[in-house]
């Protein structure tokens, strides 16, 4: 693509990550004309260098190390099993370009087109995209939606260098297992590739400068993954600042400070996971006038996903927090359907989260401290997975619901969940309140046995003071 060329279009959709692409096909359903312009893979970070990668490389760990840790016990016998680094990333990879292929494909059949380059804004109705050979387009558009995505966070002195320091991305690519790794950052990313590198041999730390990892998470989830990681052999560092790194050939020492004491923390690899920031620079956004928050530089938008100028949108992580794959979806519906004249809204009583470590976490709606704190007189219970006959046929007995309601009419507020299958199942009670259901109407809903999804059924009737597999003190548990 030499040369510079002008093109028009109705909308332009800048990043074909899940909010951009999303945006591009709901559009080309509503018969809008749409360009999308992507610098990297569509798919962006979630299929390419995220949720989708690092779910398959966490699925090939549990495989491997439940044959070593329970497959004796259940009569799954294999010799000399061993985890090859080299095939489970050839698998991972190809699984990802089997899914950015079905991604172009779907963004084809919608009638987008899509060009790959930077973007950048040149007035509020007017963009230049500078392809990778170095050509250059004058692009008009009606309406635009800003999808760029964000970035990991950097710390000065701790500067990802592709060999010592490394970020999510370079560790889901690792050719070879370093003996040993530490994390910087107890969140989502850090707990769940720590937990994959733990699992298949490595020595883990994790280094978390709040009172405890996943900050923000209800505690008691924070809590149940704490001790699971430490069974795994993982050292856990909680309310532990980081002060200092060196780095050699040899590896990395890392000084920390706890309590007005320090220490080295020593390792082959630094995994630094602190965080992301929206990547919302370099976009021209003075030219085309639109305004970006003075703090994380997000681009404030409405429930219609409209920024301060009212015909360029913004969707996913550019957009606001929380940075979570199925938030951007519904944000790049919204604003396709906005720019198509349709009567919709970004509106959610709740947003669920899922952490996928070994238990899994699961979590939406209000915690019972929250609650109390808006004023709402609630109560919480608690079932146990050792209570239910599925976690016990599929040896996976650790875990628990636990379901926050109000006092006075049983309304649903809440469930936080640790255990197998918890993401799947946590859906059903973000329906529930969404749709306002008590929690009388979860128990008196007929639940498939024997199912994980049971626990919910079981803890209504346990808030209720009808429990059926449990005592009414939550003692006494026997699994059906």
């Amino acid at each position: 693509m030499a040369g510079t060329y002008a093109r028009s279009t109705e909308t332009l959709v800048i990043g074909g990550g899940p909010g951009g692409y999303v945006a591009a096909i709901r559009l080309g359903q509503l018969g809008r004309k749409v360009l999308l312009v992507e610098r990297g893979e569509l798919g962006g970070e979630c299929l390419n260098r995220g949720c989708i990668p690092s779910k398959a490389l966490i699925h090939a760990s549990v495989l491997y190390h439940d044959l070593l840790s329970q497959g004796a016990e259940l009569g799954v016998v294999a010799d000399k099993v061993q985890f090859d680094l080299a095939k489970t990333q050839q698998w991972k990879d190809g699984l990802v370009a089997k899914e950015r292929s079905g991604v172009a494909a779907l963004v084809k059949t919608s009638g987008a087109q899509v060009l790959f380059g930077e973007a950048r804004f040149t007035g509020p109705k007017s963009a230049e995209l500078t392809a990778h050979d170095g050509g250059r387009e004058r692009i008009d558009f009606e309406s635009a939606i800003i999808a760029t995505g964000a970035v990991p966070m950097v710390l000065p002195g701790f500067e990802p260098d592709g060999e010592r320091v490394l970020t999510a991305w370079q560790i889901l690519s690792l050719t070879r297992l370093p003996a040993s790794v530490v994390v910087l950052g107890g969140g989502v990313s850090g707990c769940e590739l720590g937990e994959f590198l733990a699992r298949v041999g490595v020595q883990v730390t994790i280094v978390e400068l709040m009172p405890q990892i996943l900050p923000g998470l209800e505690p008691d989830l924070a809590r149940e993954l704490a001790a699971s990681l430490q069974r795994l052999g993982v050292q856990v560092r909680v309310g532990t600042k980081a002060v200092g790194l060196a780095r050699d050939a040899s590896g990395i020492r890392l000084s920390v400070e706890a309590e007005n004491a320090k220490e080295e923390i020593a390792g082959e690899i630094l995994f630094l996971t602190i965080g992301k920031r929206p990547e919302t620079g370099n976009l021209g956004l003075e030219e085309a006038g639109v305004v970006r928050s003075e703090k994380g530089g997000f681009l404030p938008v409405n429930d219609r996903m409209q920024t301060n100028v009212s015909h360029i949108y913004a969707v996913g992580d550019a957009a606001r927090p929380p940075m979570l794959a199925h938030k951007a979806y519904r944000e790049g519906t919204v604003a396709a359907e906005s720019i198509a004249g349709l009567p919709t809204r970004f509106q959610f009583q709740v947003i669920p989260s899922v952490v996928f470590t070994d238990p899994e976490l699961a979590s939406v709606g209000f915690t019972l401290a929250e609650a109390v704190a808006k004023g709402i007189e609630a109560r919480e219970v608690r079932f146990p997975y050792a209570a239910l006959g599925r976690a016990h046929a599929n040896h996976a007995t650790t875990g628990w619901v636990k379901m926050v309601g109000e006092t006075a009419t049983g309304r649903l507020l809440g469930v936080h969940a640790a255990g197998s299958a918890a993401g799947e199942f946590i859906t059903e009670a973000g329906l529930a309140i969404e749709m306002g259901a008590g929690i009388r109407d979860i128990a008196l809903t007929i639940h498939p046995h024997p199912t994980f999804a049971e626990t919910l059924q079981e803890a209504a009737l346990l808030w209720l003071g009808e429990p059926m597999h449990v005592s009414k003190r939550s003692g006494g548990a026997r699994p059906h």
